[in-house]
């Protein structure tokens, strides 16, 4: 009973606020979500406690009711508890439950926050949906539902063209990834007659070196199933190539930032890949376009964060850039180091959403970092929590980023797969980066003179203790859950932890091998940090006229990294204008020309010249046998006259 309460009330809370909010009002939908998702939360973290420090080889699967069933695709609605599971239900609900408190306070003078709420519900319950399916078409129905329900979030200011705008790009951009997850699990139907994970898994490993012909090529079966899986990873996870959507995404409020961007819907195609690791295990090529696109999306993330003056955005850039590090992991077959940062950074990012949410609020919804500046005093509590949530996130020692995302740069560096050396450089130098722009975050905001106006200035003040509540028990979470679950997600209690949650070969020995790197491997996210740390002091404290030099000197190499590698700029002229152009095509010859002006020209000018026939329809009975004793005179004179020529 306590999984289905998990994963209904969400729904529940979703449908009276939803239905009934203009009715029972503003504050008691606010009571009604916070108070069921506080109840979700304290179960999730019992079902979690239970699998950390009890039997967590079992799988409990537990049947809702029969779904589809058509030849021979037989699908229940299933929900599918083990470990990996128990994770995913502490992250989700804990940072939602703690996103409805605070947003209580955020959302106080929104009109229409009890809509808001609704959504924040529905997204809950989709993405409950997703980890807790025992099969793709279950887990495609909460995948389908978060990016719905992340479109109604994204947008929910619709009045504002640039929400409206983002909303649809999110969309769109999540249909490419998601139409490559279709094919992949059609393709897994096609070769073992299954798309519940159970059949799946036991059919993986007589999938391996089976072939299909496409386009008269021979292509290995199961590395284009996995990559075809993982292109709709990328697109919910924002990977290179895919992520143009996540920055544009802070056009929503920031508790929507909190929620989407820091430990919930991005993380799906983390968990995804994760849950689906027997499969991918058995595609070596597969997991190293993982590991690929992970490094290089950390790289890519980290350069653009450098430049951003949006504090959301510096932040958003943040997340594509640590769900890079995840992939890395998930790439060299580290799935509990992936899982763990999914889990670590959970806490940290969010707190970091919410404190620069504290911080807009403060400042009367500014959000560009050049009109702040010595905050410090004037909110020093947000403060606080910004710098503990930076330090877990540059992986300070001890704090939870600290464990998460040495144990992924240290494995790969023990990693004997293809492109793990080089993913060790990339990671330990996007570490650099992420400590600068994170500092320079830090610095911008809060230290040095204020560049705000005297009228934004008069109203600085601490956010309300129902927004300050959330952040002490994201921080609280950011410094002590590396250090308490370490050796449960990748270290001594490994194997008891993840039972068969998460599989890796005999062939993977990577969670033994990553504790025997060199010192100077440990050590290098240390350093990377420390220098990051040092520049960022440099540029924006003890010189704040240092950036705008090094911009002017390196202005194009500025210019591309401020215009995000000018990616949207390249998908509007492959994309964008094409796609324009065939529709105005397909508009002025194919509908106005060919269907308005030719099919419906003639049809037009037949009823023209047969709407004239309808003079002739009087009503009186002798106009009728006029025109019939014309018709009967007309057919005898045809007859006699064609009777005569034939005589």
């Amino acid at each position: 009973m306590i999984y289905k309460t998990i994963v209904f009330l969400p729904l529940i809370g979703a449908l009276i606020t939803g239905l009934l909010g203009r009715f029972i009002g503003h504050r008691v939908s606010e009571y009604i979500t916070c108070t069921f998702m506080v109840v979700v939360a304290v179960f999730s973290w019992i079902v979690f406690l239970d699998v950390s420090f009890g039997n967590s080889s079992q799988l409990i699967q537990i049947e809702i009711l029969p779904w589809i069933v058509s030849g021979t695709l037989d699908v229940g609605w299933t929900l599918r508890i083990d470990a990996l599971t128990a994770v995913m239900l502490v992250v989700v609900n804990t940072v939602s439950c703690l996103v409805h408190i605070y947003s209580i306070g955020y959302m106080h003078n929104d009109p229409h926050r009890s809509r808001f709420f609704a959504y924040l519900s529905l997204f809950t319950f989709a993405m409950l949906m997703l980890v807790t399916s025992d099969n793709l078409l279950q887990m495609f129905f909460g995948w389908e539902g978060v990016g719905l329900a992340s479109y109604l979030l994204i947008g929910f200011w619709y009045r504002k063209p640039s929400a409206n705008a983002a909303a649809m790009k999110a969309f769109i951009v999540n249909r490419v990834g998601d139409f490559g997850f279709a094919l992949g699990i059609f393709a897994l139907f096609m070769v073992t007659g299954s798309i519940e994970f159970d059949g799946i898994f036991q059919s993986a490993p007589s999938l391996v070196g089976e072939t299909f012909t496409f386009l008269s090529w021979q292509v290995d079966a199961l590395t284009a199933i996995c990559l075809l899986l993982f292109m709709g990873a990328m697109g919910k996870s924002a990977q290179f190539l895919l992520h143009t959507w996540l920055p544009d995404a802070m056009e929503g409020p920031t508790p929507v930032s909190a929620l989407i961007h820091a430990a919930t819907m991005v993380t799906a195609g983390v968990f995804m890949v994760a849950r689906l690791s027997p499969i991918f295990e058995f595609s070596p090529d597969a997991l190293t376009v993982v590991t690929f696109i992970g490094a290089i999306t950390a790289f890519f993330a980290a350069t653009v964060g450098l430049v951003q003056n949006d504090i959301k955005r510096v932040i958003a850039y943040s997340t594509c850039s640590q769900l890079g590090y995840m992939f890395v992991a998930l790439g060299l077959g580290a799935y509990g180091a992936a899982i763990f940062h999914l889990f670590t950074h959970a806490f940290f990012k969010a707190l970091l959403f919410l404190g620069a949410g504290s911080v807009i609020h403060a400042m009367s919804d500014e959000q560009d970092m050049r009109h702040m500046g010595g905050l410090y005093k004037m909110i020093p509590i947000t403060y606080a929590m910004m710098i503990i949530g930076t330090l877990a996130l540059t992986g300070f020692p001890l704090t939870a980023g600290f464990f998460s995302k040495d144990a992924i740069i240290e494995s790969a560096f023990a990693a004997n797969s293809t492109f793990a050396m080089e993913a060790f450089y990339i990671l330990v130098f996007a570490a650099f980066l992420t400590s600068f722009y994170s500092w320079r975050l830090i610095f911008m905001t809060f230290h040095g003179r204020s560049r705000a106006t005297p009228d934004v200035l008069s109203h600085v003040h601490e956010s309300p203790k129902v927004m300050l509540v959330p952040l002490f028990i994201l921080a609280l979470g950011a410094l002590v859950a590396g250090y308490i679950f370490k050796d449960y997600f990748f270290g001594h209690h490994y194997a008891h932890f993840w039972g068969a949650s998460l599989f890796t070969s005999e062939s993977n020995h990577i969670v033994h091998e990553f504790h025997n790197v060199p010192l100077w491997v440990k050590l290098s996210p240390f350093i990377a940090m420390l220098t990051g740390l040092g520049l960022a002091w440099l540029f924006y404290i003890l010189s704040p006229a240092t950036p705008v030099i090094v911009a002017k000197i390196f202005e194009p190499i500025y210019l591309f990294l401020y215009n995000k590698w000018y990616f949207d700029e390249l998908y509007d002229v492959l994309f964008v204008r094409p796609a324009k152009w065939l529709g105005n095509v397909l508009w002025k010859i194919g509908d106005q020309y060919l269907i308005d002006g030719f099919i419906n020209g003639i049809a037009t000018r037949t009823l023209a010249v047969t709407g004239r026939l309808k003079t002739m329809q009087t009503g009186y009975v002798y106009h009728y046998a006029f025109v019939m004793m014309i018709g009967l005179t007309a057919l005898i004179t045809y007859f006699v006259v064609t009777r005569g020529v034939g005589q």
